[in-house]
């Protein structure tokens, strides 16, 4: 999209806030283009391939993954954000860039780090995706990290604590986490984001429920959102079945979800009446699903926690994963000679533990495990 086809509120290249480093434009490619290139070319971004979504990645090759996901996000991130004329590219950047710091084994593996580092300023996966585009990824001669733009590092940093938003403003004075201190908003692009991850969860968790053998489609009857596109999809298909129901009623789902989008986001921006991105971050959220959505997608959220997220079967795994990873911490923190860089001495030692056991993935973290205990966890 042409800077000239942007809306005055959407978040413009050519005013970006720039980077921590400073680097000559590139002659072919706007900022946040060259953003974009830069987490596929990562290594933390290749690793998502391999990382959890709800089933574990040895569980079956057609389940999500962390990359998967990912890229679901972007889809639906850009096609929204082309009706509301906003940045796609930043918007593609973001949605990419958002799970970098996601562990192995899903949230159960955050939770285990989180445990671990308690007494070592805890793990956040928000934060460590910061921490990777900003430090962890090495592939630069003058800086660490990425060195992304602020308005991309902007969106990555989603959810922020007080706490860890002091201590990031004192490194950074009016950088990534003011707004958390002040009540500000992040650039529409990034406001994007956020729901359209959510919309990805919810749809490609019903889809990998279902195909997994924990949902049965006729369970997800409760849920008036799926519910009424089961019932549409069946008027206009009586006789359809088996995967091409689940897909469809997916689809159609997926379809208004975005639609709603694009109808609340517009009365809401157009009252507001933002003249540019800076008067954005001073309006309340402006990218929304109307209330009516909202409440079901919501009771979708419910649903999916209930039924899937805490059923046996995925428990028993999130147990073993915690296991797993529990005690890989307490055999690198007893043993810093384990670490592939035995400490660089840049950081504590347990931040240096959480930083290798979360940039692993699924498969990594297994072999590793039954490497230096003997013991194989999962079959």
């Amino acid at each position: 999209m042409t800077i000239a086809a942007l809306a005055p509120y959407a978040s413009h290249a050519a005013r970006s806030r720039g980077r921590r480093h400073a680097e000559a434009d590139a002659p072919t490619r706007s900022c946040f283009q060259r953003d974009r290139d830069r987490i596929v070319h990562s290594t933390a971004f290749r690793r998502l391939v391999y990382k959890t979504q709800v089933f574990l990645n040895h569980e079956g090759d057609l389940f999500r993954t962390r990359l998967t996901h990912s890229l679901e996000v972007a889809q639906l991130g850009r096609s929204i954000g082309r009706s509301l004329r906003l940045d796609e590219d930043l918007i593609e950047t973001i949605a990419l860039a958002h799970d970098l710091g996601h562990t192995p084994f899903g949230h159960a593996g955050q939770d285990v780090l989180d445990e671990c580092m308690a007494a070592d300023g805890g793990f956040e996966h928000n934060l460590q995706s910061l921490r990777v585009v900003d430090q962890l990824e090495q592939r630069y001669p003058a800086f660490d990290g990425l060195n992304l733009c602020y308005e991309s590092r902007e969106g990555i940093l989603k959810h922020c604590a007080r706490s860890k938003a002091e201590q990031l403003e004192a490194q950074e004075p009016q950088g990534v986490a003011y707004r958390f201190l002040h009540g500000f908003q992040p650039s529409l692009e990034a406001q994007l984001c956020n729901l359209a991850d959510e919309v990805a969860y919810n749809a490609h968790d019903i889809d990998d429920g279902v195909r997994s053998g924990l949902l049965e489609l006729e369970q997800l009857r409760e849920v008036p959102l799926v519910d009424r596109y089961l019932r549409e999809t069946l008027s206009a298909y009586p006789q359809l079945q088996g995967k091409r129901l689940l897909f469809e009623t997916i689809r159609r789902m997926l379809s208004q979800q975005v639609y709603d989008i694009v109808d609340a986001s517009s009365a809401a921006i157009e009252a507001a009446a933002p003249a540019d991105e800076h008067a954005v971050r001073q309006a309340p959220p402006l990218i929304r699903f109307s209330s009516e959505m909202r409440r079901e997608s919501s009771a979708l959220k419910k649903f999916l926690f209930a039924k899937l997220y805490r059923h046996p079967q995925v428990q028993a795994q999130r147990q073993k994963a915690e296991q797993v990873l529990r005690e890989l911490f307490s055999i690198y923190r007893a043993d810093p000679g384990l670490l592939p860089d035995g400490g660089d001495g840049s950081r504590s030692h347990a931040r240096a533990c959480a930083d290798y056991i979360a940039g692993m993935t699924d498969r990594f973290a297994l072999k590793e495990h039954e490497r230096l205990t003997g013991r194989r966890l999962f079959d």
